[in-house]
């Protein structure tokens, strides 16, 4: 299980944003993808499952491999397939306008996944996973909407798991989130890394240091230096890191 992009550009309309990225992730760690904003950050991460489909006038060059399959230039590559293997989540969490268990069992049922018994099985053991079961197994039928925001990023976790990922993706997962949530979540990535590779978005240089086991930090749409947390956090060996670390931008 791997993900490796090569020579990848990105262009949108007449800009270009991401500019010849070479980048190999590392497995069942917790990448985090620092830089200040604008930089390209959400666009990298919105491509690795090809949600950069949907954005108009787009222009995708170069290759990015998932488990050695070019998911970009591969004819017939199946999108919803790809969308199962590595799951979003979003700066905003949303759930579906449904109950807390139908979320759950959403993406098992449109994928013809699971039914009966085995869903229930896999929808109570995702959101024990998430840390919910306890805060909703008296409400499973209630509306997802009437959960708290917080509540809400980790039920829209919980769905992306019960598909089965092999990847996470985070774009500012915790960012509106309030600080004990967002410890919440945190702590629950630190835990599934030893089952999935999680990439992650964050302004929050403070979460990085927290979390990451391997950092990319980008500039204007380039990658200026990649590495272990510790080594790029204690030891950067580009001034531009050097400066972004020390606050000189944000």
């Amino acid at each position: 299980m791997s993900i490796e992009v090569k020579n990848l550009n990105v262009y949108i309309k007449d800009n270009h944003i991401l500019k010849n990225i070479n980048l190999t992730l590392p497995e069942k760690k917790i990448t985090c993808i620092i830089g200040p904003s604008g930089c390209g950050k959400s666009t990298l991460l919105k491509t690795l499952n090809r949600l950069i489909d949907s954005v108009e006038n787009v222009r995708v060059e170069g290759n990015v491999f998932v488990d050695g399959e070019d998911i970009i230039n591969s004819n017939g590559y199946q999108v919803t397939e790809l969308r199962r293997k590595i799951g979003l989540v979003n700066q905003r969490p949303c759930p579906l306008p449904m109950s807390i268990y139908a979320n759950v069992a959403y993406g098992c049922r449109i994928n013809n996944m699971y039914r009966g018994r085995k869903l229930h099985r896999v929808v109570c053991k995702n959101l024990e996973a998430v840390g919910l079961w306890n805060e909703v197994n008296g409400r499973l039928r209630t509306p997802a909407v009437r959960l708290s925001i917080g509540q809400q990023q980790r039920l829209c976790l919980a769905r992306s798991l019960a598909v089965e990922p092999e990847y996470i993706l985070a774009d500012e997962a915790t960012s509106a989130l309030d600080p004990i949530s967002a410890k919440k979540v945190e702590d629950l990535f630190m835990t599934l890394k030893d089952k999935y590779s999680i990439i992650m978005v964050t302004h929050t240089l403070r979460q990085a240091v927290r979390i990451a086991d391997y950092v990319v930090f980008m500039y204007l749409g380039e990658i200026i230096e990649e590495g272990p947390a510790d080594q790029i956090f204690n030891n950067p060996q580009q001034e531009l890191t050097k400066n972004y670390l020390s606050g000189a931008f944000s």
